[in-house]
């Protein structure tokens, strides 16, 4: 497993992220395993699984899911750079979800036996690690007044808005563009839509103007109109913390 000192960290550049002191830096530096590299299609974690390892996204994208005996399958959350992995797990013992790599990735790999003295030693970073799972649990409870209350129109536009301004506030993308490779049965089984649903409705708002998936990159010419659609505020980018 590759090591590389946090001062190469990508996540480093990230505006929007919290950037760590001096003190935080060289913790991590020592609290840290090392890195790992995975290919599109990995599973990184499985639902069951108990890992020895907790990770955070330093470069990629993945998504997280749970499926049924019958193998129907509810997309719970999209992973991002900065984003946290496995912390389940390292507090209750397993995973009860899956994430799998949609991209390639790059993550730095933290061991779960040492997350108690992170706690113990490193207040301040440990309330960056609290933060990170209440603001999961937030975006969860936003998802589930989506999916039980907003229209399928309203679904899709709330999921690419929030999808864009996730990468825009990562430093993804560039003007209305921002890449994102995930599939349109992925975001179909995220908001309790059909595929032919999800696609007639992405069609609907390409005709409309204010945003194009394809080629695996979205384009949101209007956020305002977008968020209109969506029957949501377009929020300013909040800077947070990150492992």
């Amino acid at each position: 497993m590759k090591t590389v000192s946090c001062r190469a960290c990508p996540l480093s550049k990230c505006e929007t992220l919290m950037q760590h002191t001096e003190e935080h830096r060289r913790f991590l530096t020592k609290f840290r395993a090392g890195e790992m590299a995975v290919e599109a299609g990995t599973q990184i974690l499985l639902e069951g699984s108990s890992a020895p390892q907790f990770y955070t996204v330093l470069e990629g994208m993945g998504l997280r899911d749970k499926s049924l005996p019958d193998g129907r399958r509810q997309v719970i959350n999209f992973v991002m750079p900065g984003d946290l992995l496995g912390l389940q797990a390292s507090v209750m013992g397993e995973m009860n979800h899956s994430i799998e790599a949609v991209t390639a990735m790059r993550l730095c790999v933290f061991r779960r036996e040492d997350i108690w003295s992170l706690y113990r030693t490193q207040p301040e970073l440990g309330y960056d690690l609290t933060w990170i799972a209440a603001a999961e649990e937030h975006f969860l409870g936003e998802t589930i007044t989506t999916i039980g209350q907003r229209t399928g129109t309203e679904r899709v536009a709330w999921a690419l808005l929030r999808l864009y301004q996730r990468l825009r506030g990562l430093g993804i993308g560039s003007d209305a563009r921002v890449p994102l490779p995930f599939r349109q049965q992925d975001l179909a089984d995220a908001l309790g839509l059909s595929l032919v649903h999800t696609n007639k409705t992405l069609a609907k708002l390409r005709a409309k103007g204010v945003a194009d998936w394809a080629n695996r990159e979205l384009s949101v010419p209007d956020p305002e109109a977008l968020a209109q659609l969506a029957v949501a505020e377009l929020e300013s980018v909040q800077k947070r913390p990150y492992l």
